[in-house]
């Protein structure tokens, strides 16, 4: 059986992968000259830039069914983070997983003794659930569920909100609960990392899997058609008219809804990145955590890149990335300059005259909105009509577990397209 895929994401990889896997002729076309959708590194001077603010969590079942993980050699930061204001910082991880914070943990006074303990308790609660039982909680906010847990404001404002406003690009904490719910039994049960060859090593080592198993892999070549019955498909790429028994749509959601005429998710989240080099000698001593900012999201987190994975830069040169949330209308420079006075304000002990912008993404489509009940509005695989399949994080849960599980789904049941 010939099926083609629309599409070089992780979705569209992991379905291409699995049914060559099991003996069909796969096609992938993919408009990009490279693969990987959302998920894409650059790489220029010896250093690595990741497109958008992106982090692996290896706890994630897709995770650990679909990647070799040990392949991709992850540098990994430490659980927990640095909570940082104006001549203030402190810090807050989990000492179980980290005991070399335990004292400076247990002496924080930015988070209350009872947070404290309610976090331990939140670990354990989540512990026994099910990953695929918690995705179907989703009627309440994250806010709305750690109040009801019994954190305190102060606790979900100086911690959560920005540490899960990077997660969730929505400092305000309204997206849905389960996302949270699903993210921190995944920051329990695996590393938080990046691959020594940058986010793109992920789709880059799909893509691979796909071509070891017999795929053909089509860059520059997007599909801009496509029509399915029950006995087969069509997919229009340039001029060119390509027939099969069956095709994975694998777009991002507004271009599969164009091609299969299914409703998919509208609105988009948006966010900017912005990575620094700093010389090598200036330490901050960052300890593998990631910087939070508890005052406002100017910038709202920053990442000690180079001590979680030193080969993304040269030996000599440290790399930080600066994340904020939505569209910013300032300019690079602007967003720069905030950058620094931020960081010079949590270290008044350190020069910043050498934080050197190098690279910014300005990302307009991060993630599709998740407010509660979201998971009911989002399209079913097997929507379209015909022998045609939706893959796409937007029909499980915005993540790279989303992506790499609707991938598995999609072949699934593109297996048994008659």
């Amino acid at each position: 059986m010939h099926i083609t895929v629309a599409g070089a994401g992780l979705a569209g990889l992991t379905a291409a992968a699995r049914l060559a896997e099991a003996g069909h002729e796969v096609t992938v076309f993919e408009e990009r000259e490279t693969v990987g959708g959302r998920v894409r590194s650059t790489r220029a001077d010896g250093y690595t830039f990741d497109r958008g603010y992106q982090v692996l969590f290896t706890g994630y079942p897709a995770v650990q069914r679909e990647l070799d993980v040990d392949a991709l050699d992850i540098g990994s930061f430490v659980p927990g983070a640095t909570l940082a204001r104006d001549n203030h910082r402190s810090t807050l991880a989990d000492p179980l997983r980290a005991p070399s914070t335990l004292v400076d943990s247990a002496l924080n006074r930015d988070v209350r003794f009872q947070d404290k303990l309610n976090t331990l308790r939140l670990q354990r609660s989540l512990a026994r659930d099910d990953y695929a039982d918690l995705l179907d909680r989703d009627d309440q906010t994250i806010a709305e569920y750690l109040r009801e847990f019994g954190f305190s404001d102060a606790y979900i404002e100086r911690f959560v909100a920005p540490f899960y406003g990077g997660i969730t690009l929505d400092r305000s904490l309204q997206t849905a609960a389960n996302v949270f719910q699903y993210t921190y039994k995944a920051l329990s049960d695996g590393k938080v990392g990046l691959p020594a060859d940058g986010m793109g090593a992920i789709p880059e080592q799909l893509a691979a899997r796909a071509r070891e198993a017999g795929a053909r892999i089509e860059l520059g070549r997007g599909v801009e058609e496509v029509q399915a019955d029950d006995s087969g498909a069509t997919v229009a790429v340039g001029s060119e008219t390509v027939e099969a028994d069956g095709v994975v749509v694998a777009t991002d959601p507004h271009a599969a809804g164009e091609l299969t005429g299914v409703s998919t998710p509208d609105g988009a989240k948006a966010c900017v990145t912005q990575h620094f080099t700093f010389p090598a000698h200036r330490k901050l001593r960052t300890g593998r955590r990631i910087i939070l900012n508890m005052a406002d999201g100017r910038p709202n987190t920053v990442s000690p890149t180079t001590d979680a994975q030193p080969a993304y830069t040269p030996d000599d040169t440290q790399l930080f990335v600066a994340n904020f949330i939505g569209e910013r209308e300032e300019s690079e420079t602007e967003l720069a300059e905030q950058v620094r006075e931020a960081m010079a304000s949590w270290y008044p002990e350190t020069r910043f005259d050498e934080f050197e912008l190098r690279h910014t993404d300005r990302v307009e489509f991060a993630q599709f909105p998740q407010s509660p009940g979201y998971r009911g509005d989002l399209p079913a695989p097997d929507a379209p009509d015909g022998n045609a399949v939706l893959a796409g994080d937007y029909t499980r849960w915005c993540s790279i577990q989303g992506s790499l599980e609707s991938g598995r789904v999609a072949a699934d049941l593109a297996a048994n397209f008659a």
